[in-house]
């Protein structure tokens, strides 16, 4: 509490109060024993015997000009610390992150991290373009798979997202990211969650394809 906020408190208070605050000072903060001091003085109230208000001026003054300062310093640091936080720039997942997850995982992984980008900035706009150029593309995508598969050009397919990934890296984020200085977001918690999630694809898709073979009444080895 600043001093001119004691002050307003002890101008509330009743004489009584006040006079409570000096004979106990010890048991009230410095700033609040000055501010009583000061309003008993302004009502021309007779002080407690024994008390020197210049003695207790003395006394308490310097240790309440210490706290302040110290208050100072501590919000000067807090303001420096959000100042080089906010030149640092915002915290984003990197191209090359980007690029890493779409392809260890898939485009989809690499598109979800760039959304959370697009989040991070307030483009929500961007997220909606995103997501339809991620399900245009997966459409496209699906439709040149059998003719690919029927010409034994399968290898082509490991290749099927590269297109994605550059406009990711080309258009996407040069339009709608086009920070040049940003802190680079921690990938490990996206990591996990994508390997539990590529796992239990896997998992599903075994037990699938199993059941197909039990049902066919073929062997499974």
């Amino acid at each position: 509490m600043m001093a001119e906020d004691y002050a307003a408190k002890m101008s509330r208070k009743t004489d009584a109060e006040l006079l409570q605050y000096l004979r106990n000072r010890a048991e009230y903060r410095e700033e609040a024993v000055l501010a009583a001091l000061d309003e008993a003085e302004r009502r021309a109230l007779p002080l407690p015997a024994g008390l020197d208000a210049a003695a207790v001026r003395a006394e308490l003054l310097p240790v309440v000009q210490a706290q302040q300062a110290a208050e100072a310093q501590r919000q000067a640091a807090t303001a420096a610390s959000d100042d080089e936080a906010a030149d640092a720039g915002p915290v984003l997942y990197s191209p090359v992150t980007i690029t890493i997850f779409s392809v260890f995982f898939s485009m989809l992984a690499g598109g979800a991290l760039l959304a959370i980008n697009f989040r991070t900035l307030g483009r929500n706009g961007a997220i909606g373009r995103l997501v339809l150029f991620i399900v245009a593309y997966l459409v496209v995508l699906a439709l040149f798979v059998g003719p690919l598969l029927r010409a034994g050009m399968m290898v082509l397919l490991l290749f099927a997202e590269l297109p994605a990934i550059m406009a990711y890296n080309l258009w996407f984020w040069p339009r709608y990211v086009g920070v040049v200085r940003y802190q680079s977001r921690g990938w490990l918690i996206p990591f996990l969650i994508c390997t539990v999630l590529r796992f239990g694809a896997y998992m599903l898709l075994g037990s699938f394809l199993m059941q197909r073979l039990a049902e066919l009444n073929l062997p499974t080895q």
